[in-house]
């Protein structure tokens, strides 16, 4: 089985991750984070990957700890449920459509962390969150999992829905790229014979 826990306890949050790659999409989130407990969710539900996740952070101060903090531990998490990612696709992408959004996202599995993030969003909060958090979850996301990551906003007006867009169009791609590839599902996918 492809899954992995990771646990993180730091003076600013308390953070346990648990996923499986070859789920159905499973979820129960809790950041006592709203808006990105709901992002979570779309992440699970449309990579098919099977996810939980518990945090506590000093929302007193703000979200930014745990956003931040989720997408460390989650990367942390996909690294080791993927092991020497034999058999892995290793690529994908999606153009994710939502009402007035439309957002590109490609990744790949390489273990060469890169985030190019062209997603403008035209409020600076969606309820109280943060807009800018996106950010820094997708970037921590991309460091800790070792994973090149371009998201791009094609268009859209409405904040929310670009930002659902996002997530829904990462996970869409994150699905294709740790699904096992049928015709090569003995080799690391890579010349050098290593990621």
């Amino acid at each position: 089985m492809r899954q992995a826990k990771i646990t993180r306890k730091t003076a600013e949050t308390d953070i346990s991750v648990e996923i499986m790659l070859d789920g159905t999409g499973v979820y129960d989130n809790q950041t006592g984070v709203g808006f990105f407990d709901h992002m979570l969710d779309q992440l699970a539900r449309h990579s098919l990957i099977d996810m939980k996740i518990r945090a506590k952070g000093d929302l007193h101060i703000d979200d930014h700890h745990t956003v931040e903090d989720c997408g460390i531990a989650l990367g942390q998490a996909l690294a080791k449920a993927l092991g020497d990612k034999r058999g892995i696709r290793r690529y994908g992408a999606c153009h994710l459509a939502m009402d007035d959004a439309l957002v590109r996202a490609a990744l790949d599995l390489s273990a060469r962390p890169f985030l190019v993030w062209n997603v403008d969003l035209p409020t600076a909060k969606i309820g109280t969150f943060d807009t800018e958090l996106l950010r820094e979850f997708f970037q921590a996301l991309s460091t800790h999992g070792g994973i090149t990551l371009h998201v791009d906003r094609l268009h859209g007006i409405n904040s929310h829905h670009i930002a659902e867009a996002a997530f829904k169009a990462v996970a869409r791609a994150l699905r294709e790229a740790v699904e096992t590839d049928p015709r090569k599902s003995d080799a690391v996918p890579s010349t050098k014979g290593t990621l």
